[in-house]
């Protein structure tokens, strides 16, 4: 098979010596600058730090069935947005192979598996779940803002036969969430939690399918306690 096209991507350089990495997820029809331009304006600044790269990739733009087809650019195919419905797997696991490349770059640069974090949002944070749960059960950990997996997830299955302790979880969620809902978040944490997953779920209350400083700020400290310096 081909070696996947190397993925764009937006990235907040460390303000010291790079000892550490995060790979941050945009949701889907976003892309990574446009994720970093969001995550700036609600905190006003970067998402930065003394020793960690901050990168933002883009997914490539792909027919996306739930906009009839029209190009998107998102991680992996959905037939619906669902909790209930089967997973596009194939491109999920094509999707899987281009984010390994970016994740052996860091490697390749000296920043150990356990020194790097993934995650995102929405769609991206669905995607940090197959991405570390699947394939890279040796990160440090994972976040998951505002997503989802469905009922017979994949991740699900990896997790059945697992033999290391798995990467840890932070996810947050609005309870007013009307796209991928409230429940479908505590739904994924509660499967992920009796598998073995050590899990921090966040609820935030009257909060759409949105970012918010108080979430963004608790990811900090939460990157910080995973990536000391």
């Amino acid at each position: 098979m081909a070696a996947p096209a190397a993925l764009q991507r937006s990235v907040v350089a460390p303000a010291g010596r790079h000892t550490a990495s995060v790979i941050f997820l945009h949701g889907s029809g976003d892309t990574g600058q446009g994720l970093r331009d969001w995550i700036k304006g609600v905190l006003s600044h970067d998402l930065s730090f003394q020793h960690i790269k901050v990168i933002y990739p883009t997914a490539p733009a792909r027919p996306y069935t739930p906009m009839r087809g029209s190009l998107s650019n998102v991680w992996h195919d959905r037939y619906k947005i669902s909790n209930d419905c089967p997973e596009h797997i194939e491109t999920i696991d094509s999707m899987c192979q281009a984010l390994t490349s970016l994740i052996d770059d860091e490697v390749k640069s000296g920043i150990g598996k356990n020194r790097i974090l993934l995650g995102g949002f929405s769609m991206g944070g669905g995607m940090a779940m197959q991405l570390a749960y699947r394939y890279h059960q040796d990160v440090a950990g994972v976040f998951a803002l505002s997503s989802f997996l469905s009922k017979t997830s994949a991740v699900y299955q990896a997790l059945k036969k697992i033999e290391r302790e798995p990467p840890e979880l932070f996810q947050c969620h609005g309870t007013a969430d009307e796209l991928v809902l409230y429940s479908w978040g505590e739904e994924t944490n509660k499967m992920l939690k009796s598998l073995g997953v050590a899990t921090t779920f966040l609820s935030l209350p009257n909060l759409y399918h949105e970012l918010n400083k108080s979430e963004l700020d608790k990811l900090q400290a939460w990157i910080l306690k995973k990536l000391p310096e």
